[in-house]
Order: C-alpha cells, then sequence, then structure tokens
C-alpha cells in the first residue's frame, strides 16, 4: 500500500469513527432526556411556605440542579412541592429549633465536617470530623447531637469497618466524646473488650437517656445509653440503628434475616416493655438505612434504585409484621420529621 493509500485508510476510518461517536453521543442524549422526562415533577416551593408548619426534611437525590441539598415538603402533602435550602448534606437531621448536617467537602484533600444549623439554616457550630459521615440524629427537643463516621486505623481491624460516635450539646458547648470510651455492661457485667463499636444513636426525650448499636465480639447488640453515668446497657442482641419511636414505648431497628453468608437486613420492631420482637416480614428487604418514625405507627426509610445510581427514595410502612411499603417520597434521602 502506497503512502498516499495509507493516508485516505487512515481518513476513512477516522471519519467512520467521529460518526459512530456521533451516533453514540445522540442516541445517549436522547436516553437521558427521556430519562429526566419521565422523572417526577419536583415542583417547588418557598421555604417559608413549608419551613413554618409540619414536615419532612431530606436530602434531594434528583439528578439535577439541586442534587444533595436539603428540601423539605409539608408533612401533609410529603408528595407535593418541596422547598429547597442552600444547604448540601450527606446526611441531615432536623427539629424546629434547628439541624444537624453531615457533609462532604472534596478537594485536593477531602475533609468532613458536622454542621449545626440555626431554623433560618444558618451555621452556628462547625466542627471537623475524623471519617466519613454515616449517620446523625437530634434529641426531641434539639440540644443534642450525635453523630457517627467511618473511620480507619484501628489496630484490631482487620476485616468489616469501624465507627466514631460522638454526642455533642447543639451550641457546641458540651461533649461526651467517643461513645467507645463509655463503660459497657452485657448481662449484668461490665466489660471491657478492645474491638467494640458503636453507632446509630437515637435519643430519648429526657436529655440523658440514649439507644445506639454496639458491636463486639462478631454480635452486634442493642444498648441504652446514659449520658450522666456514661454507660452502656445492652438490652437485647442482633439488632442494628435503631429508632425510639415518639412515645418511647418501642424501638425500631434493622436485622438479618439470612443465617447464611449474605446479609439480608430487613426491619424489626422490639416492645421495651414486654422484649416482644415483630420482623417486618414484607417489609423492605435489603434496607441499610437507620429509619425514621413518622408517628408512633409508621416507620420510614431511604430505598436506592437499582437503576439510578445515586437517586434514591424515601418509603414508609406500618411498624406491623404484615405491612406492605409505600412509596412516600421519591428522589429523597435521610429523612427526618419535624412535627
Amino acid at each position: 500500500m502506497t503512502g498516499r493509500a495509507r493516508v485516505v485508510a487512515f481518513v476513512a476510518v477516522v471519519v467512520v469513527l467521529v460518526a459512530a461517536a456521533g451516533f453514540y453521543v445522540l442516541r445517549e442524549g436522547r436516553e437521558v432526556r427521556a430519562q429526566r422526562a419521565a422523572e417526577p415533577d419536583t415542583a417547588q416551593a418557598p421555604v417559608d411556605a413549608v419551613a413554618d408548619g409540619p414536615r419532612i426534611v431530606f436530602r434531594h437525590t434528583g439528578i439535577d440542579a439541586e442534587y444533595g441539598h436539603v428540601a423539605m415538603v409539608g408533612l401533609d402533602d410529603p408528595s407535593g412541592p418541596r422547598a429547597f435550602t442552600d444547604v448540601v448534606c450527606d446526611r441531615v437531621a432536623a427539629r424546629a429549633s434547628g439541624a444537624s448536617c453531615l457533609a462532604t467537602e472534596r478537594g485536593v484533600a477531602t475533609a468532613y465536617t458536622s454542621q449545626q444549623l440555626d431554623a433560618d439554616w444558618q451555621v452556628v457550630d462547625d466542627t471537623d470530623l475524623p471519617g466519613i459521615p454515616s449517620r446523625t440524629r437530634l434529641s426531641p427537643d434539639g440540644s443534642l447531637v450525635a453523630t457517627t463516621v467511618f473511620v480507619t486505623g484501628h489496630s484490631y481491624m482487620s476485616t468489616g469497618f469501624s465507627t466514631a460516635t460522638e454526642v455533642h450539646a447543639f451550641d457546641g458547648g458540651e461533649r461526651w466524646g467517643n461513645l467507645e470510651e463509655f463503660q459497657l455492661v452485657v448481662a449484668g457485667e461490665e466489660v471491657d473488650p478492645v474491638d467494640r463499636n458503636v453507632w446509630g444513636v437515637t435519643f430519648a426525650d429526657d436529655d440523658r437517656t440514649f439507644y445506639a448499636t454496639v458491636a463486639t465480639g462478631g454480635r452486634t447488640h442493642l444498648v441504652e445509653g446514659d449520658l450522666q453515668a456514661r454507660t452502656l446497657t445492652a438490652v437485647a442482641e442482633d439488632a442494628e440503628c435503631p429508632a425510639l419511636s415518639p412515645d418511647g414505648s418501642r424501638v425500631a431497628f434493622k436485622v438479618d434475616v439470612d443465617p447464611g453468608r449474605k446479609v439480608v437486613w430487613q426491619i424489626a420492631v422490639l416492645d421495651l416493655a414486654t422484649g416482644d420482637r415483630a420482623v417486618l416480614e414484607d417489609g423492605p428487604r435489603g434496607l441499610d438505612d437507620q429509619v425514621e418514625w413518622l408517628d408512633d405507627d409508621t416507620l420510614l426509610y431511604g430505598m436506592p434504585r437499582r437503576d439510578e445510581p445515586g437517586v434514591t427514595d424515601v418509603w414508609s410502612v406500618d411498624a406491623a409484621a404484615d405491612a406492605t411499603p409505600e412509596l412516600l417520597i421519591e428522589q429523597a434521602w435521610s429523612p427526618t420529621v419535624v412535627p
């Protein structure tokens, strides 16, 4: 083949590749536009129109300009117009008096922060976090904040994960430090395992009592915590990411319902007075979230869409063994109820 023939052949190949790429871009563009056209209408409302009444606050996960922003909808109209704030969070928890926001600040060196915001979504306290944001909760009156992050560097960790969970006053004042330093009590005995991990705090309404998960020795425990006594007392086994009902009578949590090697999460509800436990057999299999109580009878949780990475929805389910989940808020995550 002559030099000229080689050039002609090369140009022909380039033309074919460019044409193919153009066709691919056009096809993908049509698919993206079709996908976005099929997305639910996220009609917007002024913040003041929603923030003055009972509401559900959450992280918006629609693939649009508001992705990651904190939004809210009226408690009586979860599928209605949502109001967006200027705040971006990985996890959010809210009360009428303010909110807790865990966020990732990406750059040359990625940083993680915990922010407390007032009722107008202005930062009143800002603290660095030692790891990747995982969970946050506020006490019922908004005076206490709990944060959980994933961390590395624990010498006892060879597999699995490690956490750091802390509780502090909303205004950044009193701090109780890492809950791993609290005295752990299991079966009436004080124990001091080096491999303990604590996560998933949920507060009672006395600004002292809380519940959380403690993992040690390959088992998880639901513990009742006491901030004043600095103790964690096991009350049940095989429970993760608890949420205390508004009336304080029950705790919902996730439990592994597959005894084999594959972990399959499901929601369970424990009656604290009787010790009776009910697994929501028709609930969300594969749940990996800390649930939230909508009211004394209904639970909320986030679930990712299998076919749309990054997009999640909030579902509701009655706290009954035979309840069936229902889609509540599309394109949402980390729901929190402000009654």
